[in-house]
């Protein structure tokens, strides 16, 4: 199958689907509709398909299904935001291309046939581990800054409680400083000396 002949394939399956029609924070209403319009979407590329025929027709039906299958995880995750969501699209677009690329390998035949498979197979374990330590890589951010939140929200809290035993502290050494004051006379030197002392004045 010549490379031309591919090319109108993809074009085809591909024409339809596009990853900016649906935004981030949809309500469930949006959520449905772009839902209905990826199946939609897929109905129209599988009929695109509909003039070719052998390899050529797998080829075109595996590129229109791993279309819809990124474009329902990009949706899921547009809809639920999360890092297992994000890794969820990253599978679904190395298992759609490992489809495309094994039905490719079908055009060939013996050795170069079962080195195309092989090398199909890696690329989609590569892809996979890729997405698994960006996955993994963006938890490890995310312990961190809660971490660091914890840890600034503990030096607040000390920080607030030093203030306020120094403040009490201060309290209780200008009540001890106003009672020598009552007094007279060396009792009351006698006093403040221990006001200093007791409280470090």
């Amino acid at each position: 199958m010549n490379k031309q002949y591919i090319s109108s394939i993809l074009a085809i399956t591909s024409l339809a689907f596009s990853d900016g029609a649906m935004a981030q924070n949809m309500s469930r209403s949006e959520y449905k509709a772009a839902d209905k319009a990826i199946e939609s979407e897929y109905n129209s590329a599988k009929a695109g398909c509909d003039p070719f025929a052998g390899n050529a027709r797998d080829i075109c039906m595996a590129v229109a299904k791993g279309h819809e299958k990124a474009a329902k995880a990009q949706l899921e995750a547009r809809y639920k935001p999360s890092k297992e969501a994000d890794y969820d699209v990253n599978v679904a677009k190395a298992k759609a291309d490992y489809d495309v690329a094994h039905e490719k390998c079908d055009d060939k035949a013996g050795n170069v046939k079962d080195v195309c498979k092989k090398e199909a197979e890696a690329a989609l374990v590569r892809a996979k581990s890729d997405a698994k330590s960006q996955l993994k890589t963006t938890e490890a951010i995310a312990t961190d800054n809660e971490k660091t939140i914890d840890a600034h929200m503990k030096a607040k809290e000390k920080s607030e409680e030093a203030r306020h035993d120094a403040a009490a502290e201060k309290r209780d050494a200008d009540y001890a400083v106003a009672k020598c004051d009552a007094m007279t006379g060396d009792a009351r030197d006698l006093c403040v000396n221990k006001a200093k002392v007791h409280y470090r004045k």
